[in-house]
C-alpha cells in the first residue's frame, strides 16, 4: 500500500456531529501518546523515575504544540506576514520538526526543575520520538498528504479520478473520462518517505544501543537529530507541490529561503550540529553500562524524593 504504484483511496475526514475528525491529527495524538509511554517505560527499565518522566511529557506536549504552530512564524513573516497574522494560534502552518523542538525546550525545563539528568533521560526519548513519527506518519499515508515533485517511480502515488485528497492537493484531482477512472498522476510521497526513513532509524537505534560497547550518554539522542535532520533535508527536495497536474513544481510545501526551504535549513542545521554534539558527548560524558545507570538512577531519584517529600511540619499536622 505505501508503493503506492498500485495506489489506494484516501480516507476521508470523518463527520461526527459538528466535529470533523481526521486520522491525520488523531494519529499524531496515537504517536505522541505510544511514543512518550514507550519512552517512560525504557527510562523506567533503567532505573529512572517513571513519574517524574510523566510530569516531564506534560510540559512536552504543551511545548510541542506551541512549537509546531510558531517554529513557522519567521517564514509567514518572510513571505509578506504581519506580526499579527503570524502569531494568530489557529492561522498559518504547523511544523513537525517545530513540534520537535517546542516539546524537547519544554521538557528540557520539566528536566531542570526536577533536578534530572537530561542526556540519560534524551536517550530514552530517541526510541519513543522515532515511534511516535512512524505512528503520525501513517496519517499522512491515510488521508495522502505532502504529496509531492511528479514521478513514474515505482514508489510513487498515483492519484486516479474520484480520489479526495486532502486540502492542499485538491488540484491534483480529476474527473472520470466517459464514466471510467482515469490516472490523474502519479507524485512522489514524502509522507510515506519520512515513516521508512524513520523506520530504519528504529534499526539503527537498536543496533547501536546493543553493539557499541563505548556509547557515551547523550550519542544516542545526537543520532536521532543527526539522522532525522538529515531525512527532511533530502526529503524536501521531492516535497514540492505541483501547482496543476501534470505541471512541474513551482513553490515548495514550505517557504524558501534561498537555495532550500525553511525545513531543509533547519534539518541540515541540526544534522551539523548533531554530528558536534556527537563527539562532544564523546568526549565528555561518561560511558554507558548497567552499574552507571543504576547510580545516575539511583541519584536522580533521591533528588525527586527531597523535591516530593513532604516537610517535618506537614507530617507533624496530619
Amino acid at each position: 500500500m505505501l508503493f503506492a504504484g498500485i495506489s489506494y483511496p484516501p480516507i476521508p475526514i470523518f463527520e461526527l456531529g459538528p466535529l470533523q475528525l481526521s486520522l491525520h491529527g488523531l494519529m499524531a495524538a496515537v504517536g505522541f501518546f505510544v511514543g512518550s509511554q514507550y519512552t517512560v517505560k525504557h527510562a523506567g527499565k533503567r532505573g529512572f523515575d517513571e513519574e517524574a518522566f510523566q510530569s516531564i511529557f506534560m510540559w512536552a506536549l504543551v511545548g510541542a504544540m506551541l512549537g509546531a504552530r510558531y517554529f513557522t512564524v519567521p517564514a509567514q513573516i518572510a513571505e509578506g506576514a504581519s506580526l499579527v497574522d503570524a502569531l494568530k494560534p489557529l492561522g498559518g502552518n504547523f511544523s513537525i520538526m517545530g513540534g520537535f523542538a517546542g516539546g524537547m525546550l519544554a521538557g528540557l525545563i520539566q528536566i531542570r526543575r526536577l533536578k534530572q539528568l537530561a542526556l540519560p533521560l534524551f536517550d530514552s526519548l530517541s526510541f519513543g520520538l522515532v515511534i511516535g513519527t512512524i505512528l503520525g506518519r501513517w496519517g499522512d499515508v491515510f488521508i495522502v498528504e505532502h504529496l509531492g515533485r511528479s514521478t513514474d517511480s515505482v514508489f510513487g502515488y498515483t492519484v486516479k479520478s474520484g480520489y479526495e485528497l486532502a486540502p492542499q492537493h485538491r488540484v491534483l484531482e480529476c474527473a472520470p473520462v466517459d464514466g471510467l477512472q482515469v490516472v490523474c498522476g502519479t507524485y512522489h510521497h514524502t509522507g510515506a518517505y519520512d515513516m521508512i526513513w524513520s523506520a530504519l532509524l528504529w534499526v539503527v537505534l537498536i543496533a547501536v544501543a546493543k553493539r557499541m560497547t563505548n556509547r557515551k550518554y547523550g550519542q544516542l539522542f545526537a543520532l536521532w537529530v543527526f539522522w532525522y535532520g538529515l531525512g527532511r533535508f533530502f526529503i524536501d527536495f521531492y516535497r514540492q507541490v505541483p501547482t496543476s497536474q501534470g505541471e512541474a513544481a513551482v513553490n515548495a510545501a514550505d517557504s524558501v529561503l534561498g537555495a532550500f526551504t525553511w525545513s531543509q535549513w533547519s534539518g541540515l542545521g541540526a544534522s551539523v550540529l548533531a554530528l558536534v554534539l556527537w563527539f562532544a558527548f564523546g568526549q565528555r560524558q561518561k560511558l554507558v553500562t548497567e552499574l552507571t545507570d543504576a547510580k545516575l538512577a539511583e541519584a536522580a531519584n533521591a533528588k525527586l524524593n527531597m523535591l516530593w517529600k513532604p516537610t517535618m511540619a506537614d507530617s507533624e499536622e496530619e
